[in-house]
């Protein structure tokens, strides 16, 4: 496309300066952020805000999340901080964390789907928050991706999804954390893990003293539904703390197909090879480096996708640590088809 700016080997500020003032007028830019890409325009304009609705094909009643770029932003649209809430801003902004606050009115209903809470965040990507910082203004920028399909890490993953509706869109190459940001609420001054991401559940109990883990799926809260991890293939999740068992449970399931596919750690490649019903083995990442397994997930999922297996067999990983936020993802991928042995 004519608007494209690829940024893998560096950029010069005065490139983003453009693009920049594209999205404070309510344009539609495409763009990396540490997390995963983005698609975002000015976050306090409702009628760009419902464009980005209209072109995710988003439900209004899932609220959006807003990127800022310095405390003083976050002041513009959100009030009655506590303490609490300013510890963690401290300790986790900028990065891959999204903090509920309660809102301002200048933030557009649309964006928090007529709540009085909105989910903040300022992201640690140099493209990302140089971009907010030029613009002047909070950008709403859920994930770049038609809803009900998988987060894009790469540009190639979602560009096609979107070419003919965008005012611009930026190359980042692969994006450096590969899942959304942990989104937390402080609930009577304990924080409220809604959804896991890179941030852990230890690193925040290490800051704030306690924390607690969502369980429940229907808190209404930014991008917290994942309503968008449905995949258009079957799909079962198999988990044990036992490799072997993990290992033979799908040998075992795997023989009711005849074109399934597996997508595991790259320990136990060779153990789905060659076998009956098993067409594709594709290897994650080391069971032993979870940050490598998380950026690769999203990439691996829609290139298992893209298969067409009549099974997607998937292992799953200990919960505790990044595995929480893989698990979660995992879960939602195979709308909580799961054999744990």
């Amino acid at each position: 496309m004519e608007n494209y700016l690829d940024v893998r080997n560096g950029y010069q500020e005065h490139e983003l300066e453009k693009i920049a003032t594209i999205l404070k007028n309510g344009g539609i830019v495409l763009f990396p952020t540490e997390t995963v890409y983005g698609i975002g325009t000015n976050g306090l304009d409702e009628k760009a805000v419902e464009k980005i609705y209209a072109i995710k094909k988003r439900n209004r009643k899932n609220p959006s999340n807003l990127l800022v770029s310095s405390m003083a932003m976050v002041e513009t649209i959100a009030e009655d901080i506590s303490p609490m809430e300013h510890k963690l801003m401290e300790a986790f902004f900028p990065g891959p964390f999204t903090l509920i606050l309660k809102r301002k009115k200048i933030v557009p209903d649309i964006v928090t789907a007529n709540s009085d809470l909105v989910g903040i965040r300022m992201p640690d990507s140099s493209i990302a928050k140089k971009l907010v910082e030029l613009a002047g203004v909070p950008i709403v920028a859920p994930s770049a991706n038609i809803s009900g399909k998988l987060s894009g890490t790469e540009l190639t993953n979602v560009i096609n999804e979107f070419a003919d509706q965008l005012d611009f869109a930026i190359d980042g190459g692969e994006s450096k954390i590969g899942m959304e940001s942990t989104i937390v609420r402080v609930i009577d001054n304990i924080p409220h893990i809604v959804r896991p991401g890179f941030i852990t559940p230890e690193q925040i109990k290490e800051v704030c003293g306690d924390v607690i883990l969502e369980e429940d799926k229907n808190h209404h809260l930014p991008s917290s539904q994942m309503e968008h991890y449905q995949l258009s293939i079957k799909s079962t999740l198999v988990y044990s703390e036992n490799n072997q068992r993990i290992i033979d449970t799908i040998l075992d399931l795997s023989k009711h197909y005849t074109n399934s596919t597996v997508l595991c750690c790259t320990e136990n490649i060779e153990f789905y090879q060659n076998k009956t019903g098993i067409q594709n083995v594709i290897g994650i990442a080391s069971k032993n480096n979870l940050e490598e397994y998380m950026k690769k997930l999203f990439s691996s999922l829609q290139k298992a996708s893209s298969l067409s297996p009549d099974m997607l067999f998937i292992e799953g990983v200990k919960k505790e640590g990044l595995g929480i936020a893989i698990m979660n993802r995992l879960l939602n991928v195979c709308n909580d088809n799961f054999i744990e042995i």
